[in-house]
């Protein structure tokens, strides 16, 4: 069956993100846009997750843990989990290997923790989007470490993307998968890139706001509608 999703979405967690995505407001919108399942993907943390999945059991939207890693190289990459408590270790060995400077709310925004009722229990001290020293060359397999998916994030746009930083994806990184943010954009980007024949390609809307959450358009195949069916589809050999 096919199931409309949307795999990369930011809470108040990450700095970047409105105040207005707390976990209620993320997975209800979803809902009124037709998505059945969605990853919570914040800045270098997966803190936010386990109030996200709770708030999209009452709205009826399956959340997938996840993390959108920001790679040695300065490179984005999705890092999605079948279980939150899986989300949670790889969480822990990325907190031990990022940068660590003091969040200045009043230059970068908060860094809000919420629980499912969309209450502030707290806020991260240390500003989540400086990057770590995890390479795009050994993410793949370090998140693999810990039960997980990872995969290059929008490829086609001009910053933070691995064909902006390396200009190609090595096929040595093992991905299966890749993001691009314009799905329009992937003919021309296969006649350049013809590694992307050979991955399964998801399209997804890296929405910071309420506003920039897409109408449902894109699907996936799955057996069921489970974080671990993602994860098995999306890191099958194309």
């Amino acid at each position: 069956m096919r199931y409309f999703y949307d795999l990369h979405l930011h809470s108040c967690l990450s700095p970047c993100g409105d105040m207005d995505m707390t976990p209620n407001n993320i997975t209800g919108m979803a809902s009124l846009l037709g998505l059945q399942i969605i990853a919570l993907t914040d800045h270098n943390t997966c803190r936010n997750c386990g109030a996200t999945i709770e708030a999209g059991k009452r709205n009826g939207v399956v959340v997938v843990p996840g993390m959108e890693l920001t790679t040695s190289e300065d490179i984005h990459a999705v890092c999605l989990f079948p279980t939150l408590e899986k989300a949670m270790d790889w969480d822990e060995y990325v907190d031990a290997h990022r940068i660590k400077i003091k969040n200045r709310a009043d230059i970068y925004g908060r860094q809000v923790l919420m629980n499912a009722e969309d209450e502030e229990i707290g806020e991260i001290e240390h500003l989540l989007l400086p990057g770590t020293d995890i390479s795009i060359m050994n993410a793949y397999r370090k998140v693999q470490e810990f039960g997980g998916i990872c995969y290059p994030a929008h490829i086609d746009r001009d910053s933070l993307s691995i064909l902006s930083v390396l200009g190609e994806i090595d096929p040595y990184c093992g991905f299966a998968t890749a993001e691009l943010a314009d799905f329009a954009k992937l003919e021309q980007l296969r006649l350049v890139h013809p590694i992307l024949d050979d991955l399964h390609i998801v399209s997804s809307s890296d929405a910071h706001y309420l506003e920039n959450m897409r109408d449902a358009a894109f699907t996936l195949e799955l057996n069921e509608p489970t974080a671990a069916e993602v994860i098995r589809v999306l890191d099958t050999p194309k």
